[in-house]
């Protein structure tokens, strides 16, 4: 057993496979308005390669990530994956609809569902929170609803908002998640959706290519806003989880808020630290989609730039087109950094057991 064995993977979708499959936990007014639209909130941009592995699709036919006892045989158990973080199947678009009632009650209805089909299939599998964040009160409401499931291990929200997510208007969020030892966790996807504004501070790109480049922008914004409207001095126990909005661009952002605010401090009195102590104590970012330099030494530098031993944590995307495979994606890497990415920094994070007897023993 070789010490890299520990996987935990932060970023495993799960999908509803029929919308009537969430009847049962949504209230009856609102069931012709699923079944006719469902989330209700869509994009505009066409993907040639598709969103979903084909090969992802379960013995039963359906969506890819709809089968929880497909995903254990056809991803996890091959690839030794101890806990997948599911992360779902877009629910979290529901946050930019018009509606804030109907959103909230995808939102509670959704969680009820993971909670029944997903969570006690096997204890590998943890839940993240869908909430609303459009209607933080409701947000709030839910997290501690369902926060004290010993399954659910964060709260997760869309990228794509109206308004940066260090805003005060969101804080209620942030109480409701420190309250309940809940991380909170950013996926993108919703840019440019719904009642969100557009995806770029300049507008619309013109196609997927072009959006999907410039997703890190959004979670520049957002741990820029976090940082400097000061959530984590009011919320210091709070943890943030950047999924799937690359890495490389952290070391770039936490040398600019650095220098800026040895100049304009007075305009955040409230920060006592430098901002980048607060990123590499609250912020952790996930693996996928990793940036590949045509060097590799390149990569292993901007790990060491970002503290990567400290705040970076596994996911593959399961089961996306750009899915990264745990045997493969971090090779190359120092033996003990890559055991730290591939499991303990997240077993750190959500209180996994890091190991079994049986594997200590193996490991020592």
């Amino acid at each position: 057993m070789r010490a890299e064995s520990f996987i935990v993977d932060t970023d495993v979708h799960n999908a509803i496979g029929k919308l009537k499959d969430l009847l049962p936990y949504l209230p009856k007014v609102w069931h012709q308005q699923w079944l006719e639209s469902g989330i209700g909130v869509h994009g505009q941009y066409y993907s040639p390669v598709g969103v979903l592995r084909q090969d992802a699709v379960p013995d039963g036919g359906g969506v890819p990530g709809s089968d929880p006892r497909f995903v254990l045989k056809h991803y996890m158990e091959p690839n030794g994956i101890d806990y997948a973080i599911l992360t779902g199947g877009g629910e979290q678009g529901i946050s930019l609809h018009a509606d804030p009632d109907y959103a909230n009650a995808v939102a509670s209805a959704f969680n009820d569902w993971l909670a029944d089909n997903w969570l006690g299939v096997s204890p590998k599998f943890k839940g993240s929170i869908q909430i609303n964040h459009s209607d933080p009160a409701a947000a709030a409401k839910e997290i501690d609803r369902m926060g004290q499931h010993p399954a659910m291990v964060q709260v997760v929200m869309g990228s794509g908002a109206r308004m940066p997510y260090g805003n005060r208007f969101y804080h209620p969020i942030y109480e409701a998640a420190e309250r309940n030892g809940l991380p909170v966790a950013i996926h993108p996807g919703t840019e440019g959706k719904g009642i969100a504004g557009a995806p770029t501070p300049s507008g619309y790109p013109t196609r997927y290519m072009e959006w999907h480049n410039i997703l890190p922008a959004n979670f520049m914004t957002h741990i820029n806003s976090l940082v400097c409207e000061g959530v984590f001095e009011k919320y210091p126990k709070l943890k943030l989880v950047s999924i799937e909005g690359g890495i490389a661009w952290l070391p770039h952002l936490m040398w600019r808020m650095d220098k800026n605010y040895k100049a304009l401090r007075d305009s955040t009195p409230w920060l006592k630290r430098l901002p980048s102590e607060y990123i590499v104590d609250h912020v952790r970012v996930t693996t996928q989609p990793i940036e590949e330099p045509a060097k590799p030494e390149h990569l292993l530098q901007i790990f060491q730039m970002m503290h990567a031993d400290k705040i970076a944590m596994f996911s593959s995307d399961y089961p996306h087109w750009d899915f990264d495979n745990p045997k493969v994606v971090l090779n190359g890497l120092p033996r003990e950094l890559k055991r730290r990415i591939l499991g303990l920094n997240a077993a750190e994070l959500y209180g996994f057991p890091m190991l079994d007897e049986q594997k200590e023993a193996e490991l020592a």
